[in-house]
């Protein structure tokens, strides 16, 4: 429960049709179950305690008394457990008469609440309203099972040890309806809805059920349980195969079909609750018109079993990965044209280095002069060998404008390089930062000065990765009249280039060769002289694994995780390749250099955004320059290896 992750889980238990007391016997097995795996919410499905499948047998006083007697037996077997639970009962409220579809919510031995069904099936193979009354108006004390408890589906049950944990209760078609009961318990402060359901199988159901379930948690930023009943119905007419789903924000992160059993995964409210702060357009209801019922849990740490992506930035599966990466090169080219189109660009003026950034831009420009019908001359490539330049990075720059089409042009600046620092009276072998930098800040001079000649623009190679670490030269590569890859970060944009490498394998090998070599070659500035002609500045020894930061990047400022969190993710998602203090010495570089180094990115130029973390100080990131680290410094320091 640390960090606002929750063990949940939807069950799907063998039952009898009618037979209450060996249902209550089945669902406790399955509650005995998921606490020893640690479970601490539990949906059942819909009418489980007598079976959805009873159909007269439901007006029949001798059932509805078993299932209340079948309630007692749950609520006496699960006094000692520390779990929230729901589970399905028709309940008669005897004022009126009236038949209600229930769940039963209940934790410690307590009957919290009594949640009616909204909406009421009665079309094909559903003829619930010949038995059942809809809730969606009543508000009603009753006394069940020995416990006085309200029966009203405007409730929110509260977790007083947890506070990001609320949970709301619809039932099967509720969710299927054009206004869900989900909806409004959302807003009125719901982060975990629980479904009941007793949906019947037929082909194609499971996906338009899947996509119900993801497309809810989604709209509500919200973590959705979907507990399906199963083995035992009647199959006189239809089957049940008890598909348990559980969705998180637009994600599946766990589902069963055609079983017995559990469902379960850790769902992660504090993010949510976080994504609906952030979010305003997600609005709250006014909560005098819902009752929110209080429950207890015991503080514990969640053990992590759910998928945490190590790339975060990069889809895992090949073929979903070939598909955002056709699409993130298409938005990054669509903005450059509109740019070039804008400011009657003659040529896109382009640094190539044989790096991996440069590459990418360069792919991106020629998709977009492709796209406005213009040719490929118009890109002028300029290689600018200096002291740190290697014969291998030159002949890939050279070849790869070759093979794009691009106008190339070689200006060596060793020579102006060097009067500079005559002039500045700076030693040549003083290589510290201002012999780095006074070479970045002359290509981004001459880059400048050949846009002027060329009535062009400057296009930039920085990525997200060097933005978030200031890894840039300020006024140099820093600089540029838009940059392409802003909001690429360096884990995705390897991919991009090896995807574009993959595409011209049959048609182009030179090129898709070219890309190859350039994706082999170490991630370098190449500021300082080489080593026996290799690269002797590895930007990875120096700042960190891009692999690790960009994880970082993405939990820090996408969801806002505290550093806390963010340590204990990478321990899950890279703690099989990375050490924690490997793990830990990076991600106070990470927090260090990020904060230090705002200035750079509050004065970026223009640039597409492409995917939902970026940095421009005019969108999704507005910090001030000198905020201090002094609270996450502070988290950092009381992590430990």
């Amino acid at each position: 429960m640390k960090d606002g992750f929750i063990k949940v889980a939807a069950g799907t238990p063998e039952i009898r049709v009618a037979d209450c007391a060996f249902n209550a016997g089945q669902c406790i097995a399955l509650m005995q179950e998921a606490a020893k795996s640690g479970v601490k919410v539990l949906a059942l499905p819909e009418l489980c305690l007598t079976g959805y499948t009873c159909g007269d047998l439901f007006l029949q006083d001798t059932l509805l008394d078993g299932a209340e007697r079948a309630l007692e037996q749950v609520l006496l077997a699960t006094a000692d457990l520390d779990m929230l639970i729901a589970i399905g009962l028709p309940v008669r409220e005897r004022r009126s008469g009236k038949l209600y579809n229930c769940a039963a919510v209940l934790c410690h031995g307590k009957l919290l609440g009594l949640v009616p069904k909204t909406w009421l099936p009665n079309y094909s193979e559903f003829y619930e309203q010949r038995w059942f009354a809809s809730g969606a108006e009543e508000s009603v004390s009753v006394e069940l099972a020995g416990q006085q408890t309200t029966l009203d589906r405007r409730q929110v049950f509260c977790c007083t040890s947890m506070p990001n944990l609320k949970v709301g209760v619809e039932i099967c078609e509720d969710l299927w309806a054009p206004d869900p009961p989900s909806t409004a318990l959302a807003r009125a402060g719901a982060t975990l809805i629980l479904n009941l359901s007793a949906s019947d199988e037929v082909v194609g159901k499971a996906d338009y059920r899947r996509q119900l379930v993801s497309g809810q948690s989604a709209r509500l930023l919200c973590a959705y349980v979907y507990a399906d009943a199963g083995e035992g119905e009647s199959t006189t007419d239809l089957v049940f195969v008890g598909h348990n789903l559980i969705g998180e924000n637009g994600s599946i992160l766990a589902e069963r079909r055609f079983e017995t059993g559990l469902t379960l995964t850790e769902v992660d409210v504090d993010r949510l609750a976080g994504e609906r702060r952030r979010n305003t357009s997600f609005t709250p209801i006014r909560d005098d018109f819902y009752a929110y019922q209080s429950f207890p849990l015991t503080v514990e740490e969640t053990a992590l079993t759910r998928f945490i992506a190590p790339n975060p930035f990069v889809p895992a599966d090949h073929g979903d990965r070939s598909v955002r990466c056709r699409e993130i090169l298409t938005i990054a080219a669509s903005g450059l044209r509109k740019r070039l189109a804008h400011t009657h660009a003659a040529t896109a003026v382009l640094g190539v280095s044989g790096g991996l950034d440069s590459t990418l831009a360069a792919l991106i420009i020629a998709i977009a002069m492709d796209s406005m019908g213009r040719d490929r001359k118009d890109i002028v490539a300029v290689t600018m060998p200096c002291f740190g330049t290697t014969a291998r990075t030159r002949s890939n720059a050279e070849i790869l404008a070759e093979e794009l089409g691009a106008t190339l042009r070689v200006v060596d600046i060793g020579k102006a390089v060097s009067v500079h620092f005559q002039d500045i009276g700076h030693d040549m072998e003083d290589h510290s930062v201002t012999y780095e930098n006074g070479q970045a800040r002359e290509r981004t001079q001459v880059l400048m000065d050949i846009a002027n000649q060329t009535n062009g623009m400057v296009v930039g190679t920085g990525d997200l990765s060097e933005l978030a670490l200031g890894w840039a030269t300020y006024n140099g590569d820093h600089m540029s009249m838009y940059g392409v890859n802003g909001s690429i970060p360096k884990t995705l944009v390897r991919h991009l280039v090896a995807y574009y490498a993959d595409e011209a394998e049959k048609t182009r090998p030179r090129l898709a060769a070219v890309l190859r070599d350039i994706l082999a070659t170490p991630v370098s500035p190449e500021l300082l002289p080489p080593k026996d002609g290799e690269i002797a500045q590895k930007t990875e020894d120096l700042v960190g694994p891009y692999e690790l930061h960009d994880f970082f990047l993405y939990y820090a400022v996408r969801w806002a995780f505290p550093p806390r969190k963010v340590y204990r993710l990478a321990q899950a998602a890279l703690g099989d390749r990375w050490d924690n203090a490997t793990l830990l010495k990076w991600l106070r570089n990470f927090y260090r250099r990020f904060f230090n180094q705002q200035f750079k990115r509050s004065c970026l130029p223009d640039g597409p955004k492409v995917g939902t973390v970026t940095l421009s100080p005019r969108g999704d990131w507005r910090m001030p320059s000198d905020a201090a680290a002094a609270l996450w410094q502070q988290q950092l320091e009381e992590l430990t290896e």
